[in-house]
């Protein structure tokens, strides 16, 4: 195969003989479904999240972490368009049932509507959260979009002014609408959503949030895919009422964020790498062909004289080499004494040493870190569903004890530190919150602390804690001080670790940038680009004095002060 996907698939669509996948190695692929044979690519500058064909399948769209989305030709993949104006990542676009128009949704928090050749008719403002999709009604009349804020609003395309809200009162990461006019969304609850001449009514569907809501060209099917690691294949009857007729468990190399139906009883869905997957969903069996993880790594930590780092294999890496395979994509790494952590989309927590499954979660694990209490070890760790899991580590035979599960977040725990009082943590919502590490109980909450995701946090000795975000801010939380500042960096800020000395905070961004803010001076040190890959995790070797930071490229890089 001269064309793959070097990461996770992100997004996925299919019209006739071609399917189309979406990377976050900044790649938009052509396939021939029947071949399963990659036809031609595009590029963008950042990741891509989506891509939808036109209702001819002479057109496709992509839309990307780059602020854009791009028109391009099929089967050539030569670009015709480039679509700008937002102001943060495009998670979705989507053309008009009639072709005529385009309809993007972005983290800046507005629908943009365009025609096909890249003008802007409307910029859609009224969601207060990050917008993640959206749906045209079979008229083209009518757009539906959904969001973080906990809200679906309906908008007029031809007046290009919102219509109604519909208030779910969580985040809803899909929507559809049939040809009856009638919406259905997924929400973080793992419910299915109906909406219907103003009337809303929910079915339980999964045990944790639903990514992706897929309907059947033939309106009479509706997909469901959950970060509890199931697909679910549903009839919608003449009533309105869905019935579930069939839900599989995903292999660990599924990435629950992306599919589309190919057939009656096939559906291609992401994955972590290579190209696309195929589950014949009336047998249950999955056709994995040339699907590999991708090389990109997503956590490090420094422990003794080795660095150990993880990522989308799944392979825990020690100074470079594999030393265990844990199965699936790993997110974060840590470690106590001769005691090495990980955990992923498959909600294990591993033995990062051997691979041994230590506990298992109904949702995957985003974060972890260890902390001392009446002399005793901990281990925190934060989930995708908001939970902080805490277990205490026996130190005579080495085994790990739950102790307490506390729900901190509406929607993902993001990064979790500690120093000698509290659990600090932040959230997917910008939230930011305090435990107290005796009692494990919240002591304080700050609601949007940071204005967009944050994304990451550290602790500066027993003084307080910093946390960066999607905001591009610095904010530190030292006793009565609170300060916040404005970072170098071009894109989101995705990591944050502190050196021994506790004097200079080192920050990683999606952009590939690092630079250093020293705390003394209160200034930020020039700015470093070891990779145009994704900065994911930072931690400080004190064996080498400096710095070291876990790339999407896979690679680890030595930073100097």
């Amino acid at each position: 195969m001269t064309m793959h996907h070097r990461g996770p698939i992100a997004g996925i669509a299919s019209h006739g003989n071609l399917i189309a996948t979406a990377g976050y190695c900044n790649t938009v692929i052509l396939w021939d479904a029947d071949r399963r044979q990659a036809l031609a690519r595009g590029n963008h500058d950042h990741l891509v999240n989506q891509c939808a064909f036109n209702q001819s399948g002479t057109l496709l769209l992509s839309a990307s972490s780059d602020y854009t989305a791009r028109l391009w030709d099929v089967p050539s993949m030569r670009l015709k368009a480039v679509l700008g104006g937002h102001e943060d990542d495009v998670d979705m676009a989507a053309f008009s049932p009639d072709d005529r128009l385009i309809a993007t949704c972005a983290l800046d928090r507005k629908v943009r509507i365009f025609t096909v050749d890249g003008h802007c008719l409307f910029s859609l403002a009224g969601h207060t959260g990050n917008v993640l999709s959206l749906a045209w009604s079979q008229d083209s009349r009518r757009l539906v979009s959904s969001s973080v804020d906990g809200t679906l609003r309906e908008w007029s395309v031809e007046e290009g002014r919102a219509l109604q809200t519909h208030h779910l009162g969580m985040r809803t990461d899909s929507v559809v609408i049939d040809r009856r006019g009638r919406i259905w969304a997924g929400d973080d609850d793992g419910r299915i959503v109906r909406v219907l001449d103003g009337a809303m009514r929910c079915w339980p569907a999964h045990r944790a949030g639903i990514k992706k809501l897929v309907l059947h060209p033939a309106g009479t099917h509706l997909l469901t895919l959950s970060y509890d690691r199931f697909i679910g294949v549903w009839r919608i009857h003449d009533n309105g009422e869905p019935e579930e007729i069939c839900r599989h468990p995903c292999p660990a190399s599924i990435w629950v964020r992306a599919a589309t139906f190919l057939d009656d009883r096939r559906v291609a869905v992401g994955t972590f790498g290579g190209t696309y997957a195929v589950l014949d969903w009336q047998t249950a069996q999955w056709d994995l062909t040339g699907v590999a993880a991708g090389k990109a790594l997503n956590g490090i930590t420094v422990a003794g004289p080795h660095i150990y780092s993880v990522g989308d294999a799944g392979m825990v890496l020690r100074d470079g080499l594999p030393q265990a395979a844990m199965g699936s994509l790993c997110n974060f790494i840590t470690h106590s004494g001769t005691r090495l952590f990980c955990g992923g989309l498959l909600g294990t927590l591993f033995d990062g040493h051997t691979g041994e499954a230590l506990y298992q979660h109904h949702s995957p694990l985003n974060c972890g870190t260890l902390f001392v209490r009446d002399r005793h070890r901990y281990l925190a760790v934060g989930t995708y569903t908001g939970e902080l899991l805490v277990f205490q580590l026996n130190d005579d035979d080495g085994s790990l004890q739950p102790v307490q599960q506390t729900k901190a977040y509406a929607n993902a725990v993001k990064s979790v530190a500690a120093n000698g009082c509290h659990l600090f943590s932040v959230g997917a919502s910008g939230d930011v919150c305090w435990h107290d590490v005796q009692t494990l109980q919240p002591v304080r909450q700050q609601h949007k602390a940071h204005t967009r995701i944050a994304n990451a946090c550290c602790a500066i000795g027993e003084r307080g804690f910093a946390s960066v975000g999607r905001d591009r801010t610095l904010r530190l939380w030292c006793g009565d001080e609170e300060a916040t500042y404005a970072t170098p960096h071009a894109f989101s800020v995705k990591a944050i670790a502190i050196d021994t000395g506790q004097r200079f905070l080192m920050t990683g961004s999606y952009g590939g940038t690092l630079a250093a803010f020293d705390l003394q001076q209160r200034c930020w040190l020039p700015l470093q680009r070891p990779t145009a890959s994704g900065i994911a995790a930072i931690d400080w070797n004190p064996n080498r004095s400096h710095f070291v930071a876990a790339a999407y490229d896979g690679n680890v890089h030595e930073i100097s002060l």
